[in-house]
């Protein structure tokens, strides 16, 4: 199931920042960031949902971070 995440996070320094919190919390699901798009996309692909937990981390972080909709 891909899980998709509007972000405030901007540069690829601001994803090092996240690197680590991700990689644990996804563990062996995989996850990346589209800077390119407007919303700057955070895309999880897991089988399990981590919304709340992706959400509250980021913020924890400084970044905004909401689900979109399917």
């Amino acid at each position: 199931m891909i899980f998709v995440y509007k972000t405030s996070v901007k540069t690829n320094n601001d994803i090092q920042k996240l690197t680590s919190y991700l990689n644990k919390l996804c563990k062996q699901d995989s996850w990346n960031f589209d800077l390119e798009d407007c919303d700057n996309i955070l895309r999880i692909d897991s089988q399990v949902d981590l919304t709340s937990q992706i959400i509250s981390g980021l913020k924890k972080n400084e970044f905004h971070c909401e689900e979109l909709p399917d």
